[in-house]
């Protein structure tokens, strides 16, 4: 047998829903043997039994019935509906003014934002002052917490050097994760000496952080992770916890590799990056090339702009279809040049002039149309060396001002071209380094940092600068910690000592995370309605958050991210905005609406709806980001809300059938340690009862929380009444259940867990039919688009080939004044009660007949 979805727009019959079982029963007996009799007068045809168009039509009326009267008794919806009927005088309906909403979120984004930047400036204040008071010494001997070896002991069962005992602790502000939240510790790459002279003054000037950190978590208890990543290569973590290296015992992670610390320490840039493919460089040359190119690449994000032109005898691009222009220099782009750049081979003389000719005619002309960066350029001429006289080249593009700053990087061990090479980088403000084994890359790449930092150094430009979007599977091997979608917010720290400060030294750079998804917590579900959302974007059109941004995918039983999934452009998931107007506004900084017509998918990907949307922006001040948020016509447009006192509520917000939302905020209970084990609905009950008057929650919510908690007790009488009736239940029917907008849900199971068909239905697990912060449950968002007060039938999407259930549901109205609440775009506020039922035998039917539409099965 294989079963199809359908739809079915069964109305109830006209019996009393109390009074059904008995009638259905008798009735199904009668169908049954009226289905006997039909069958003889059935024609035979060729052998093959052909059932009359008359008769499929009658089975599919008398079966329309029987299932509608079925969902109308065991949903108990009319009951549900009468309840909200005597409660319209106190109800309103109020109209969501978009524009107000969002810039209500925005700003209150750009204070959680803002308590951020002010903790990371504290921290790079803090360093500075350390720094400018702290002597070096360069026979210092310092114990210091190595994050590799803390708890660890030798063969003969003491603590290893630089190691010791650190309190560990798992705390489930860090995603339950073994911390110590009253000391950082210090991680050193596995390829820097953990005892250098550079480490050890560094992390002896940086222990001064500390009290800030902690100082900073206290004012701040929403904070993350707060961490200094110094120039030397160390990185202290804050709180401390336990670093475990890969499987052959390496730690790669290097701060300085990491897209905040770049971004923080160096200014947007234009690159050309300049490569020698003649034939001296063929062999393990050209191979050092290839990793010094893609080093360089790695240290480039969404603000710069690149391009890569190799040379020998003649000039040419990497990319043809980037000829005489740069590029932005995205995930996207990067990984497209790494793969180009394997495919590099060596040949012929290397002619640099041409080379260097034809990268300051990219930079200049993208200066004069006002593209690129609009910031520092330059050239980095990666060869094995030059004999070429190329004095010429510089006078007429970049002396006297020089403006293009080049950098040199001599490879492999041949030091005949050497002065040429440096002459190149010392007369055009640039570095140069020799990379004569692969080893060398990392560090000598990372010199050019430096350099392009200085100007900021000297004038102190503290910039602030924020990430795209990003999962941190380097820095943690928790696998929830690494799938958390983080922004990180970072500031360059410079040394103020005298001596130096003509020098521009740049110390390191300070920041800390944000989890996207606690900044998405203050644009709540139950504002935006069913079908609403909010996303974020970046300054360069770049997702931030939205419920479209699928980032991981599975591979057998383990989630990881996809590739290039925080490069997802705004237009490639509100594709609708064809002209893309919504995507420039909001990347110019822009305050504004839009509506667009739109196709959404739900049941993932299975159903399609049509939504007419009205989309509201705006920047969010002192970030890179954007707002956005979504109102649906009609469901997104208006919200009710009634009134009950706390007492009333609170007595049926115990009821045991009764849940709510546990991913929404009703009360902040991340600000106290002590309420961080708390759930919401625990929450809200201590800060309703006065146990803990200090929790903040929503007012908003928890008044229609409670509220709908009261118009929906009488539900938990009603199921357990149809339970208890002597004449019995009918075989299939599992669950009740209802939701409202607050995020309230009760249900009442009909079968045991060992006879259910839909064991996860409903359950924690079953994110596609809850209230999650992403989404509505999928059964609320189709009921919605259905008409009111009749039942929608469909079977969930199933991954397993297990026997399915029917779930049965319809939206209840409230009607105030004129204005009733239905299903459409007219005002309306939206509960739906709902059924589910396995799929029986007896259900079979194959007809688009009656008042049920089925495309069904095939036998």
């Amino acid at each position: 047998m294989r079963f199809w979805s359908w739809e079915s727009t069964g109305n109830a019959g006209k019996s009393r829903p109390w009074e059904v079982g008995s009638g259905l029963r008798r009735g199904r007996q009668m169908m049954l043997l009226w289905i006997i009799l039909c069958s003889s007068l059935c024609l035979m045809v060729d052998g093959q039994m052909k059932i009359p168009p008359e008769t499929a039509q009658q089975w599919a009326v008398s079966f329309g019935k029987e299932i509608a009267a079925l969902s109308s008794r065991y949903s108990g919806a009319k009951l549900l509906q009468k309840k909200f009927k005597d409660t319209e005088s106190v109800v309103k309906i109020e109209e969501v003014d978009g524009e107000e909403l969002v810039k209500k979120f925005a700003e209150e984004m750009e204070e959680m934002l803002g308590r951020k930047m002010k903790s990371v400036k504290k921290l790079a204040e803090a360093a500075e002052d350390a720094d400018l008071y702290h002597e070096y010494n360069e026979t210092l001997e310092f114990d210091y917490y190595n994050s590799m070896l803390i708890n660890t002991l030798d063969e003969d069962g003491n603590p290893l050097k630089l190691g010791g005992e650190f309190p560990l602790e798992e705390n489930e502000h860090f995603n339950k994760l073994p911390v110590n939240t009253q000391q950082s510790d210090i991680q050193v790459p596995t390829n820097v000496y953990n005892k250098d002279p550079d480490i050890l003054n560094g992390v002896y000037m940086s222990e001064a952080l500390n009290d800030i950190f902690i100082d900073n978590f206290q004012k701040d208890p929403t904070l993350t992770w707060q961490y200094f990543g110094s120039s030397t290569g160390f990185f202290r973590l804050y709180p401390g916890i336990q670093w475990t290296p890969d499987e052959n015992g390496v730690v790669t992670f290097d701060c300085r590799n990491r897209n905040w610390y770049i971004q923080a320490a160096t200014s947007p840039k234009d690159v050309i990056i300049v490569v020698d493919v003649s034939g001296s460089m063929k062999g393990l040359r050209l191979t050092i090339a290839k990793h010094t190119i893609n080093t360089i690449l790695d240290t480039l994000g969404e603000n710069d702009f690149v391009n890569i032109i190799a040379y020998s005898d003649y000039v040419r691009y990497v990319e043809p279809c980037f000829e005489g222009m740069l590029v932005q220099a995205d995930l996207d782009n990067r990984e497209h040049f790494k793969l180009l750049i394997e495919e590099l081979h060596v040949k012929g003389e290397g002619k640099v002039k041409k080379a260097m000719k034809e990268s300051f005619k990219i930079l200049n002309e993208a200066t004069a149309l006002g593209q690129g960066s609009l910031c520092n350029q330059a050239i980095m001429l990666i060869t094995d060396g030059a004999m070429e006289d190329f004095q010429d080249v510089f006078e007429e593009f970049n002396w006297p001002d020089r403006r293009v700053r080049v950098f040199t990087y001599l490879i492999g061990r041949e030091m005949t071209f050497a002065e040429n090479v440096k002459w190149i980088a010392c007369n055009n403000k640039g570095y140069y380094t020799h990379i004569s084994t692969l080893a060398d890359v990392q560090e000598n790449v990372m010199e050019y940092l430096h350099v392009l930092s200085r100007p900021m150094v000297i004038n102190h430009d503290h910039d602030i600068i924020w990430t795209e979007a990003y999962m941190d599977s380097v820095l943690f091997n928790s696998q929830a910690q690494s799938l958390l979608l983080m922004t990180s917010v970072a500031m360059p720290v410079f040394s103020k000592k005298k001596e130096t400060l003509s020098h521009g030294i740049l110390l390191g750079v300070v920041g800390t995370d944000v989890a996207v998804r606690e900044l998405m917590r203050l644009a709540p579900r139950y504002k935006l309605g069913v079908h609403g959302y909010a996303f974020l974007n970046t300054n360069n059109g770049y997702i931030l958050s939205h419920p479209e941004l699928r980032p991981l995918y599975k591979e057998g039983k383990t989630l990881k991210p996809k590739p290039n999934y925080n490069s997802v452009d705004l237009s490639e998931v509100e594709w609708e905005d064809t002209e893309e107007k919504l995507r420039t506004s909001m990347v110019k900084g822009e305050t504004g609406k839009l509506s667009l017509d739109v196709r959404s998918s739900v049941d993932k990907g299975k159903r399609v709806i049509f939504l007419k949307n009205d989309y509201f922006y705006t920047i969010i001040n002192e970030t890179p980001f954007s707002l956005g948020i979504v109102l649906t016509r009609g469901f997104g447009q208006y919200i009710f809300t009634g009134n009950v006192s706390v007492e009333e509520g609170l007595h049926d917000l115990l009821a045991p059938d009764l849940t709510i939302a546990s991913e929404w905020t009703y009360c902040e209970t991340d600000i106290d340690p002590a309420h961080r084990k708390l759930s919401q609905l625990q929450a809200v009950v201590r800060y309703l009862t006065g146990k803990e008057p200090d929790l903040e929650c929503d007012e908003q919510l928890l008044q229609q929380t409670l509220f709908d908690a009261v118009v929906t007790a009488p539900m938990e009488a009603y199921w357990t009444a149809l339970m208890l009736n002597a004449s019995g239940m009918d075989e299939g029917v599992e669950t009740a259940f209802l939701g409202t907008r607050s995020g309230l849900m009760r249900f009442q199971r009909y079968t045991g867990i060992e006879k259910r068909i839909g064991k996860n239905f409903l359950t924690s697990s079953d994110k596609a039919n809850i209230f999650t912060m992403d989404h509505f449950p999928v059964w609320y968002r189709r009921a919605v688009e259905f008409p009111a007060g009749q039942f929608l039938y469909y079977v969930p999407r199933q991954d397993t080939r297990a026997e399915r259930i029917i779930i049965a549901t319809t939206a209840v109205t409230v009607t105030v004044g004129k204005k009733t609440a239905v299903a459409g775009g007219r005002k309306n506020s939206l509960l739906l009660v709902n059924m589910s039922a396995k799929l029986r035998g007896w259900w079979h039917f194959d007809s688009l007949m009656g008042q049920s539409h089925w495309a069904m099965l095939t036998v």
